[in-house]
Order: C-alpha cells, then structure tokens, then sequence
C-alpha cells in the first residue's frame, strides 16, 4: 500500500484531469448551480412584484423537464402511436420524432436575457428608429383584467420591428412569448429568441404529428399562465392591408380551453408606421405574388453601415413615427357564452375587426391614401384634403404631431419626398411612377377607416 508507483506523465495528467472533472461535476457544479438558482429565483420574485403580471412558473421551469413533460402528454402519445401506424415504423422512431419536434418548438426562456438585455435593446432600438407613441389604450381596463388569466396579445403584422415594440411597451406588465417562424432560426439569433420565451413554428407544416406537438405546447402554456403575443395574420402583410386571419394557433388555445378552469384573455393591438424597415422587399414579394422575401444580407449590412454613418456625421434622422394601441380585452370564457360549436372563426374575426378599429392614423399614411385617392396636390390642399379626411373618421385613433395638422402635413411630405416617392412640380406633390406601390401600401395601412364612398376606383386595385 505504501510502495511507489511510477506513471508516465502524460497518465497523471489524465487521472488528475478525470478526477477533477468528476469532482467537479459531482460536488462543485451541482453546488454553483444550486447557488446561482437561489439568486435567480430571488431576482424574479423582485422582478414578479413590479410586474402587473408575474412570470409563471411554467415559463420559468428546465427546458427539458418541459420538453419531457410534452412528449409524454397522453394526446401526443396517441399522435406517435396514430403516426407510427400511418408510416409503418415502430413506435419508437415515432416518438423520437415527437420528441424532435418537441426540441424544436420549446424555448428555453432566461428571465436574464428578457429584462436585463432584451428590453433594453428593444427601448434603444424603438426609440432610436422612430418616435415612439401610445395610441388607444385604457390603463384601467388592461388592469381590470383578471390576474388569474392567461392574457394573449393579439396583433397585426405589419413588419419585424413589430416585436421590438411590443416587447418595449409592454415592459411593465409581463414578458411576452412569441410564436415565430423559420426566419428566426438561424445561429446565432436563435438562442437569443428562444431565451427571449419565443417558440419556434413551421407555419406550412401539413404534419399531423408535428401538429399534435405544437398544439399540446400551446395547451400547456396557455394553462400554465404564459402571457402570449400572436399574429393572426400568420405573416407579414404585403400589400399594407390587414390580411384575413389564419386560425392555426387561435384554434390550439380554443381546442385546450377548460371553461371551468383558468380563463383565457384577448388584448387586441394594432400597430402602424411612418416608415416600415421592410416596405420595398414586401412590395416586391406582392408583385411577384410569392412570400419569399429575397433580402440580400450585403444590401442589409450596406443600409445598416449607411444610417450609422449618417448617425456619426450628424444627419440621422429617425424614420417619422410609429405608434401602438391597445384595445378592449376580450375573455374567451364570455365570448363562449350561449355560443355552439367550435367558435375559431368567429372569434377570429372578432379579434380582427377589433384590431382594424384600433389602427393608429400616422402623417405619412394619411398623405398617401389622400395622393392615391385624390390625385396630385399642392400644399394648401393637401392640408384642406387633411381636414376633411379627419371629420370623416372621427372614431379613429388619429395622432397629430405638435397638436398640428399643418405640421402633420409637413411631416408626412418629408418623409414621401426624402425617401423618392413623391417629387414636387409647379407646387404640385405627384407620385413617383416607379413607386407608386409604396404609396399604395402605406394608403392601404388606413383604407379599411375610411368610409366606401370615400374610396375612389384606386382603392379597388390596393386590395
């Protein structure tokens, strides 16, 4: 026992090393993690108690614990069985699949990277690019919402930058989780996402077990409490309308919906901008009639170094305004009521019409839908044009700059005229033939609150 034993160095280094990793990882790792838990834990319920919503311990839990807790729900478990069938594999195949799948959808939310770098970023992002402003919103009846519910947040789409703002505005009540597609899936953006609480979503998927998988992960963080953000439209729109809605998600959380137990609510939101990031690719994808949008990542990066470039040099300018409203929630428990059958259609286009009510009214949109219905204009009659406008939506959401419409005239014009879309002749504002579409799709933002009579043969080749 006491006798020398001589090793060569390169074999002590190897059991030194071995016997470090097992101390490690038996004694030191489980110690630091423990540690690093407890003050996680204590940092939300810090969090928690300036919320108006706390995190729900279902978006705080192990992700694999999450994801084990999926592939083992007794729905999915038929979908594997029912899959396995169908392809003539064993059942085992099936379920790794599932649990491929499961993998695929679960995020792995860090309540670290949402507040303390998400929020920020988006606050910089927001306020950097636009001027930012609250439309439509009732504080008192947003809080009246029971706390016990799952609230969703129901939205238009109207470009990327739509979860920036949301994320932002929304700070103070809760952190949002997402339903985002395959764009968001390249590395290293997707870890960022999917720590941010956002799940990841094959929108054209026709896979009954793919479809099981997701449904059960949106039974199971709709019952949890998880405050949800989705898009009804299923996209971006292309045209600057709003698009008829897609009931995919909207009938998961119908279909695992238990009347008696915790209530779902809808929050309507609409978004609109002066200036949306991705006008011209989105235009270009309509008059192809395809959803690819070919954005090259060299026109991305040369349009990013440019703003910066005006940044340094002092001749930024933020892209006019963008504003968000708030409308009246909607419980799905009362919505139910003396209601038969299914109710996803009618509760989507419930949430849609309410969403389309709420649409903010921003100076570059009011411009376009007047030079798109009315013809080339001067100034003057711009601003008189403006006026009418206004009197004929009186239940709009209309934000006016400074209290001006003058101004509001002015700020929209420079916008148009700065960016080539309009030029000026003999006092004239007319559009440019060649862009012509992006007139349109900043009119079609607010064609839908306009009475019909106001909308002229135009309107009728901007839908």
């Amino acid at each position: 026992m006491t006798q020398t034993v001589e090793l060569p160095l390169w074999a002590f280094v190897l059991i030194v090393l071995f016997a470090a990793v097992t101390f490690a990882s038996h004694f030191l790792f489980p110690s630091v993690r423990w540690f690093f838990r407890r003050r996680l834990e204590r940092a939300v319920e810090r969090l928690n108690q300036r919320l108006e919503r706390p995190i729900e311990p279902f978006k705080l839990a192990h992700r694999f614990d999450m994801i084990q807790r999926l592939v083992y729900d007794p729905e999915v478990m038929q979908a594997v069985a029912e899959h396995a069938r169908a392809e003539g594999i064993p059942e085992t195949v099936a379920f790794q699949k599932a649990r491929r799948y499961a993998r695929e959808i679960v995020p792995s939310f860090s309540a670290f990277t949402y507040f303390g770098l998400a929020i920020r970023l988006a606050r910089f992002l927001s306020n950097a690019l636009y001027r930012v402003r609250l439309g439509h919103h009732d504080a008192d009846e947003l809080r009246g919402v029971d706390p016990e519910a799952t609230v969703v947040f129901v939205m238009n789409h109207r470009s990327n930058m739509d979860y920036v703002l949301v994320t932002y505005l929304a700070a103070e009540r809760s952190a949002l989780a997402y339903a985002v597609g395959e764009w968001a899936r390249v590395w290293p953006l997707s870890r960022l996402i999917r720590g941010m609480g956002a799940y990841f979503i094959r929108r054209r998927s026709r896979n009954e077990l793919y479809r099981n998988v997701l449904a059960a992960y949106v039974r199971h963080a709709t019952q949890g409490g998880v405050t949800q953000a989705m898009f009804p439209e299923g996209g971006l729109s292309l045209t600057g309308a709003m698009a008829p809605p897609k009931l995919g998600l909207l009938k998961y959380i119908i279909d695992g919906f238990d009347p008696k137990g915790r209530d779902v609510v809808f929050v309507p939101v609409a978004l609109n901008y002066d200036r949306v990031l991705e006008d011209k690719i989105l235009t270009s994808a309509a008059k192809a009639k395809e959803r690819r949008f070919k954005a090259r990542i060299g026109v991305i990066a040369y349009r990013t170094l440019r703003q910066l470039w005006l940044w340094v040099t002092g001749r930024y300018h933020r892209f006019g305004y963008a504003a968000v409203s708030f409308g009246k929630p909607v419980s799905l428990r009362e919505f139910r009521l003396g209601r038969n059958g299914d109710g996803t259609t009618a509760l989507a286009r419930h949430l849609s019409q309410s969403i389309a009510e709420i649409v903010p009214v921003l100076p570059v949109p009011m411009v376009a839908w007047l030079l798109t219905e009315k013809g080339p204009m001067s100034r003057t009659a711009l601003r008189q044009a403006m006026d009418v406008l206004i009197e004929k939506i009186p239940l709009a959401h209309v934000h006016m700059p400074r209290h001006d419409r003058d101004y509001a005239v002015e700020v929209g014009l420079r916008q148009l005229l700065d960016r080539g879309i309009l030029i000026e002749i003999g006092g004239q504002f007319v559009p440019v033939e060649a862009s012509k579409d992006l007139l349109t799709y900043y009119a079609n933002s607010i064609r839908h609150l306009v009475p019909e009579r106001e909308n002229t043969g135009n309107s009728a080749s901007a839908q």
